[in-house]
This record gives C-alpha cells, structure tokens and sequence, in this order.
C-alpha cells in the first residue's frame, strides 16, 4: 500500500460514522463566503467574525456523529428551500402567461387560480377547497 493509499484509508475511517457534506453544508460554505468578500468591502470585522462562525458551524456539521440531528436539519433546510424555489417558478409561469390568462387568487383558501382571457364573468369553482365564486375574466 502506497503513502497516499494510507492517507486516504486513514480519511476514511476518521469519516467513518460522522455526517459528511449535505447541500446545507454546501450552502453554509458558500454563505460564509458571501458574508467574508462583504466585509472585506466594507471593512466589517463584525462581518468577518459572523463568516468565520458560519464556517465553524459548517465544520461541526460535517464532522458530527449526530447524523440524525444533522438529517433533521437538513430535511428543514431542503423544505424550506423548496417552498422558496416553487414559489419563485410560479410567479415566473404566471409573468410568462399573464396575456393568455388572468391569475387570481381564492377568496376561501387563498390558491391561485387562473382563467383564459376574454372569458367573461365565469362561476369558478376552486380545485382546492371546492368553493364556488364568480370571477371576471
């Protein structure tokens, strides 16, 4: 077995059982990054040292042998990153199609609804919470 050989099977068995990278790792990184060039702008040392806990906490996290606490947290971070990502390609589909449909929302659950334009005044029933509303198109 050559040097390097051992220096990765000595990586390995140290990792061995300890969370690894996951995309709030990934995202933690790159988020300290962003707080450490913003106080190199400004000359923050408030923002350099909040980059460097955000760097401390990443190293935590990679390191942990709580995997589920750190599963858990990630599961968070990835719902609410999802909620965000969903919302945002919504409003871009409905920017796109605003001439072909009018978009609304239900008076009862608050869903967005849409309708072809020109329809005139149409009774709409919502898909969500069933309930009936006349609206104008």
């Amino acid at each position: 077995m050559s040097f390097w050989e051992k220096i990765k099977q000595t990586f390995r068995n140290f990792m061995a059982g300890r969370n690894g990278v996951d995309p709030l790792s990934v995202t933690l990184v790159w988020g300290g990054l962003i707080v450490y060039v913003l106080s190199a702008i400004f000359s923050s040392a408030l923002l350099g040292l909040l980059s460097l806990v955000v760097y401390g906490y990443t190293i935590f996290r990679i390191f942990s042998r709580n995997g589920s606490k750190r599963a858990d947290e990630n599961r968070r971070y990835l719902a609410f990153k999802s909620k965000i990502t969903t919302t945002f390609r919504q409003a871009q589909t409905r920017h796109k199609n605003r001439k072909q449909y009018k978009y609304f929302r239900c008076p009862n659950c608050k869903a967005w609804l849409k309708l072809p334009r020109k329809a005139g005044v149409v009774t709409v029933t919502c898909g969500r919470c069933h309930n009936n509303f006349t609206q104008k198109a």
